[in-house]
């Protein structure tokens, strides 16, 4: 049994410390930090999932970007304790975050990562927007959570002011 919950202050260094522990070394060199740095969180979409004892077992963030002109959510980074992964709980955050999102009216959301992976909640390849470098164009993908919101959205990610 698990117990899901929006994010916390005090649950911040607990999270990074998972995020350290389930990505490479350097994760934060990566472009899409930098469009993290000194943007405040999505709080309302930014969950943890904690087992019965209150170990943290995973957890999502989201962050505001903008894509011409446009005000998008920038999903990730999304992390399951290796000794949780297999059991759905990624899948789970995901899929109630982005229900969330729909409800607090964000029309679209991107993210950096596998395609395989995400296109089962809905993922594809978003072709004309472009990543910081060196972001592989391959890995930027988006979803619409508002029929047609990605129509006509093109050009470079930048940071949400």
């Amino acid at each position: 049994m698990y117990r899901l919950d929006e994010e916390t202050e005090e649950d911040w260094w607990e999270v990074e410390a998972l995020y350290d522990l389930c990505f490479a070394p350097g994760r934060t060199a990566l472009s899409s930090y930098r469009l993290r740095d000194g943007v405040p969180t999505v709080a309302a979409l930014c969950l943890t999932l904690r087992d019965g004892d209150g170990t943290l077992a995973a957890a999502i963030r989201y962050w505001p970007v903008r894509v011409g002109g446009r005000d998008t959510l920038l999903l990730g980074p999304v992390a399951v304790h290796p000794t949780r992964q297999g059991e759905g709980l990624g899948g789970l955050l995901i899929n109630e975050s982005l229900a969330e999102a729909r409800r607090l009216g964000w029309e679209r959301v991107m993210l950096v990562g596998d395609a395989p992976y995400y296109s089962r909640f809905g993922f594809r390849k978003l072709m004309a927007v472009e990543m910081p470098p060196p972001t592989n164009p391959d890995r930027v993908l988006g979803l619409a959570l508002k029929a047609g919101a990605w129509d006509g959205v093109a050009g470079a990610v930048t940071k949400a002011t």
